[in-house]
């Protein structure tokens, strides 16, 4: 079975986690599940910014709004699922005693929020009619 799919059953199932290696110093696991917890805010303030450009822009030409709109909870919905993956991924790396988990994510969600953030000014600067 691949690691996501072991990975994938753990999101449901978190208690399974116990079951593989020696339990970390719980200082370490508060710490990985304080991570998860900004993870979940960085998503939930995506989804919130979606809905903000979907709802506070009707002036904004329809392609750009839904575009910018789409991008942000799209972002938000991935930023999401991520984070569960991450939580699950290191905590069982910490019993087992190996090294964290590295991720390209966080790279990908910097560069996606500047590109809206790009588009953005881009749309204040020169207008909402485009």
């Amino acid at each position: 079975m691949s690691n996501f799919v072991r990975s994938l059953k753990l999101w449901f199932a978190p208690e399974r986690i116990r079951e593989d290696g020696d339990t970390p110093d719980y200082r370490f696991s508060l710490a990985n599940e304080r991570t998860f917890l900004a993870w979940l805010r960085t998503a939930l303030a995506l989804i919130g910014g979606g809905f903000a450009v979907d709802q506070f822009l009707p002036d904004l030409r329809w392609g750009w709004r839904i575009g910018l709109a789409l991008a942000l909870l799209v972002s938000g919905v991935l930023c999401s699922l991520r984070a569960v993956n991450h939580w699950v991924r290191c905590e069982r790396a910490m019993r087992r005693g190996e090294d964290l988990p590295s991720s390209r994510f966080p790279t990908v969600l910097s560069l996606a929020v500047a590109v809206v953030a790009v588009a953005m000014v881009v749309v204040v600067l020169f207008g909402w009619e485009g």
